[in-house]
């Protein structure tokens, strides 16, 4: 399957950036890596819309930018170009095999990220990261939803859980999803290609781990409270904070207890117990 790369100049860069980002999402842009000129932001070919984006305009800010196709073939290429290790302070280093592996980060997860677009350089997977090491993951069933590249599975795994598993819409993220967690000694983490209508049919979690967008975590709310266990949490992300009230209403609407939210660059998780 072949993606399309859209490389953003945005001026302002900020927030300019965060809200393209928010509004690529919900049409189905996949990935996003920001940069100090704006970002770069990647959908599958056939998914593709140009005349969406010749559309768009805000009045905050401008934006240009370049498309260029990209096959499977010459993926990693070019994220081998611009790929930095992602550090979430000193308790865990997201790197690829090519860089040397932290000193100082306590955990260490090495993705090759191909197809799938999850390199781990968003805010969002940085949040979730963060606020996944408040939490008791020791012998725990865990469900990561949108599992991208697996990271937050793999973290997941080396903080003690039990069983965890992974589900994805996109074929090339649980392709890619099973091979790193084979590279990180995880490959009792089980990924599966489907979306939340898979839920009633799976185990019950303790904790479920849902980084994706507005739409689809307001959609799935109802799901996630099901297929958690009493007492389970649920850690949403992948919106603004600007949407923390919407969802923190429709998720108490739908059964859960607001514990916490909290936020870096405009973005937001918040940590839900049923």
């Amino acid at each position: 399957m072949d993606y399309i790369q859209y490389a953003f100049t945005v001026s302002p860069p900020e927030p300019g950036s965060d809200i393209l980002i928010a509004v690529l999402a919900e049409m189905g842009f996949e990935s996003f890596t920001q940069n100090d000129h704006g970002l770069d932001a990647y959908i599958q070919a056939d998914l593709e819309d140009e005349s969406q984006i010749k559309q768009l305009t805000f009045s905050d800010f401008t934006f240009r930018y370049t498309r260029t196709l990209i096959p499977k073939t010459n993926w990693n290429e070019e994220w081998e170009k611009s790929f930095e290790p992602v550090y979430v302070e000193d308790l865990v280093c997201i790197r690829a095999h090519f860089h040397p592996k932290s000193q100082s980060a306590k955990h260490d997860i090495i993705i090759t990220p191909k197809m799938s677009f999850g390199t781990g350089h968003h805010d969002t997977t940085w949040l979730m990261s963060k606020t996944m090491f408040s939490l008791n993951f020791e012998n725990k069933n865990v469900l990561d939803m949108g599992c991208g590249t697996g990271i937050l599975a793999i973290l997941a795994k080396q903080l003690g859980a039990l069983r965890v598993t992974g589900i994805d819409i996109d074929e090339w993220s649980i392709e890619n999803s099973v091979e790193n967690a084979e590279i990180n000694h995880a490959s009792s983490i089980t990924f599966k290609k489907g979306d939340a209508s898979q839920l009633p049919s799976q185990p019950t979690f303790d904790i479920v781990l849902a980084n994706i967008n507005k739409n689809v975590l307001k959609k799935d709310m109802a799901a996630y409270f099901t297929c958690l266990t009493d007492g389970g949490v649920l850690l949403l992300s992948g919106f603004f904070t600007a949407d923390i009230e919407e969802l923190r209403s429709l998720a108490e609407k739908t059964g859960f207890t607001f514990v916490d939210s909290f936020s870096k660059s405009e973005w937001a998780v918040i940590k839900l117990v049923k």
